[in-house]
């Protein structure tokens, strides 16, 4: 593991309007994890992500990519430069075909030969979006749409992406597909942000996980010792 982090919000605040959201968090992302984010509804998990990718602006604090503040960088550069959102509710184009969701992963691409590549790599991990490739995305199954998206943002070459509640109203089994699919990527040369409501999930799947309450990380530690902590256990576990 590189000693620099591959990405890393340091005191990072944020807001709506006038309420904060974020409230001085501090996450490291090394190059190669799978770092889960687990928290309650309402406790800043998908702020992070906004964030990051500057949609939700930063007001104060810095967001550092390879190295370099981002935070003024808008959301539709960053990823060019290898940092890429699956958001919430997968918002792929409905009114697209899957092929052409995927080559709007791509947009900033003009290397054909390598797109072509790209979306076989898509196809073999997705196998059902081959057998989808010409129906509009607004007509697929839930599972399928957030394979699409996922497939999509794949499209980009990320060396960071950004998952948002990847498993929300899917199937069980199709919640264990998108998850085996999760570590696939990341055992690609993916680095994995994985905000999930299945903490469960989340912390089997992880290396490292970050716990926030209201704006705040109130525990960090390696997801294997989360997923013991009782405290965990009892308020995101079940237990």
């Amino acid at each position: 593991m590189s000693a620099t982090p591959i990405l890393e919000l340091k005191n990072v605040v944020s807001a709506y309007g006038r309420i904060q959201a974020l409230k001085g968090i501090s996450i490291k992302v090394f190059e190669g994890e799978i770092v889960s984010i687990i928290g309650a509804n309402g406790a800043g998990k998908s702020t992070t992500l906004m964030t990051i990718c500057n949609i939700v602006k930063a007001v104060e604090g810095d967001i550092m990519y390879k190295g370099n503040r981002i935070n003024n960088i808008g959301s539709e550069i960053l990823p060019t430069m290898g940092l890429c959102q699956v958001p919430e509710g997968r918002r792929i184009f409905p009114r697209l075909t899957v092929l052409e969701n995927l080559d709007m992963g791509a947009f900033f691409r003009n290397d054909a030969s390598g797109m072509k590549d790209d979306i076989e790599r898509v196809f073999e991990l997705f196998p059902k979006l081959r057998e989808r490739r010409k129906q509009l995305g607004g007509t697929l199954s839930g599972g399928e749409q957030q394979m699409l998206a996922m497939g999509r943002a794949l499209m980009s070459r990320p060396k960071v992406l950004l998952l948002d509640e990847p498993s929300m109203g899917l199937a069980p089994l199709l919640v264990k597909q998108i998850f085996d699919i999760i570590k696939m990527i990341n055992k690609q040369g993916v680095t994995v942000v994985l905000v999930e409501q299945n903490a469960n999930l989340a912390l089997q799947a992880a290396q490292r996980g970050y716990v926030l309450e209201t704006g705040t990380v109130v525990m960090e530690d390696d997801a294997d010792k989360l997923l013991s902590n009782p405290d965990i256990r009892k308020a995101y576990l079940g237990d």
